[in-house]
């Protein structure tokens, strides 16, 4: 989806805008090498406090309960479990295979419950080792004592920081010099620079690892990007390699992990879909052998073009990110991106710091003007769950 329809999804409010560098760039020059950096400051930013930067992220909870042992017959009450985690008395349990309901009566250790058998119009019966039972909610008797809490632990994910620095310069002369055709030229070198500036901040919020060391004798400090949240944080299957061929169903499989696990506040099943030109290309080409179409006599054009496809489970709006089509490894790679679960956290905005203008010092009594962005930020990655990494898009396939 060209990033101009995206805005359309949001209420931007021009005066904050106006406080962003990420912001601006969102205004002036939509997309181009940098469009995570500019669609994320739509979904929040924050002030980070050290260059250590932690934060907390919580999943709801669906509790189940894994047989390790059978159930030979409908008169056993203990049943022994793979775990006994977020199992509360109290709960009720559905079991997958023969419909039978049980109720939790005490939870004795870590591995094993004892139950009501038989809570509902299906009657207790014998159920194999391996049967998953489902938490379906909870009952309680008239007058029941209080029950325990069930908590949501949160998990604490830390980052660090990292200083992202571009300069520009232009000898003195050049700056009296009057280009035949275009703006000033100091102009156009400080557009590149921030250009520059935001496809590096790009880069590391995709492709970036978190590290500390020490450099000149100072300490250097990056972030985890999108990339290493998932590989760290999210299900294995949250990354895929596709094969030599990828059909629809293979596709929708691939994306289906993405919309697993919910945060508490959000239940989107809409996302960004960051893709190469040859994921592109391939998409389109599922799209296209997934239906049919007709050329008749007296068409000028024809083709097809899919900026947003749907899965039974969500809706992929397609970017295609000009970083990507640098190589032929990352044009083949898409991420899907759920915006409303990252945030950057500044602990230190975008500054411009130049030298040689107008009613500005000269630098060190150099014969030119120039100038310098640094910014100091991290990002927070509350659901790495809900985003997927998919790699390896060479060809599509009907199916």
């Amino acid at each position: 989806m060209p990033m101009q329809d995206f805005l359309t999804y949001k209420t931007i409010n021009e005066d904050y805008l106006q406080k962003s560098f990420a912001g601006n760039l969102i205004r002036y020059s939509p997309g181009g090498m940098s469009p995570l950096f500019q669609l994320t400051s739509l979904s929040g930013e924050g002030k980070a406090l050290s260059v250590e930067h932690g934060y907390m992220t919580k999943t709801l909870v669906f509790p189940s309960m894994t047989l390790t042992a059978a159930v030979a017959d409908g008169v056993a009450t203990t049943f022994t479990v793979a775990s006994t985690n977020n199992v509360l008395p109290g709960d009720m349990f559905r079991a997958n295979t023969t419909g039978e309901i049980v109720r939790i009566n005490t939870v004795p250790g870590s591995t094993s419950v004892t139950v009501n058998r038989g809570v509902g119009q299906i009657a207790a019966g014998a159920i194999a080792n391996g049967v998953i039972l489902y938490a379906i909610g909870n009952a309680h008797e008239q007058g029941s004592l209080r029950p325990a809490s069930r908590l949501m632990n949160p998990v604490r994910v830390m980052n660090h920081t990292q200083i992202f620095r571009n300069s520009w310069q232009l000898p003195g002369t050049l700056t009296a010099t009057t280009p035949i055709i275009g703006g000033s030229l100091p102009m156009e070198s400080k557009e590149d620079c921030a250009f520059f500036h935001a496809a590096d901040i790009e880069k590391a919020l995709i492709f970036g690892q978190r590290s500390g060391q020490v450099i000149n004798g100072q300490y250097l400090t990056t972030l985890d990007g999108l990339i290493e949240t998932v590989r760290r944080l999210a299900p294995a299957g949250n990354t895929t390699t596709l094969g030599a061929t990828t059909n629809y169903t293979q596709l929708e499989a691939a994306l289906n992990p993405g919309f697993d696990t919910i945060v508490v506040g959000q239940n989107s099943n809409d996302r960004v879909l960051l893709v190469g030109g040859t994921a592109l290309t391939v998409i389109n080409n599922i799209g296209r052998l997934s239906g049919q179409y007709q050329i008749v006599d007296g068409q000028t054009s024809f083709g097809l073009q899919f900026k947003t496809f749907k899965t039974s489970r969500g809706t992929f709006r397609l970017i295609e990110h000009a970083l990507f089509n640098t190589n032929p490894t990352w044009s083949r790679m898409a991420l899907g991106v759920h915006l409303g679960s990252l945030k950057l956290m500044y602990l230190r905005p975008t500054n411009n710091q130049e030298y040689g203008i107008t009613n500005v010092p000269v630098d060190n009594g150099i014969d030119a003007v120039g100038g310098t962005l640094t910014t100091e930020l991290t990002v927070e990655n509350i659901n790495p769950s809900a985003h997927i990494v998919l790699y390896g898009f060479t060809a599509a396939a009907a199916g």
